[in-house]
């Protein structure tokens, strides 16, 4: 069927073809550099919110270690703000801080602020009960992944423990 067809439309096509194959790959070069550049945007979003979370995790657990937040509190704290985490930046909080995730675990339910007023006196001694067993027990070891966590968002601020030692 070529042999029948003028040379001049088999070159026309052949243009034709030629045309769309480049104008094809420009717009597939387009695309990559459009999906980079949204990844890189993304990538730096990320970025930017996991400071902010690693800015309050650094108060957090400085206040904790200073003794000016209480156990539980941190241990609530830390873990819904770690909780969001992403990327590289992202753990598995119960298993890197397993004394935390165990305190946060044993208070996560009990009623705090003004639910917590309006819980019978006997049913509010219980919880306390509860609570301050389970942060005596687990002090020590909430003390040292306190420092773990410093150490993983690499604080710029160190604990006044930490200075007198």
């Amino acid at each position: 069927m070529l042999e029948t067809l003028p040379l001049g439309v088999v070159a026309l096509g052949g243009a034709i073809i030629l045309g769309l194959a480049t104008y094809a790959g420009w717009l597939l070069a387009k695309l990559r550099q459009q999906t980079k550049a949204q990844e890189t945007a993304m990538n730096d979003a990320i970025k930017q919110r996991n400071l902010k979370i690693i800015e309050s995790v650094d108060v957090i657990a400085l206040a904790t270690l200073q003794e000016q937040c209480d156990l539980s509190e941190a241990a609530i704290r830390l873990y819904m703000i770690m909780d969001h985490l992403q990327g590289e930046k992202r753990v598995d909080y119960p298993a890197r801080f397993p004394a935390l995730y165990e305190l946060y675990d044993v208070v996560k339910d009990m009623p705090r602020g003004d639910a917590r007023k309006t819980i019978p006196k006997k049913e509010r001694m219980r919880h306390d009960m509860n609570r301050m067993k389970a942060e005596s027990r687990l002090q020590q070891a909430i003390h040292t992944e306190l420092e773990e966590i410093l150490a993983f968002t690499g604080a710029k601020m160190t604990p006044v423990s930490t200075l007198a030692s």
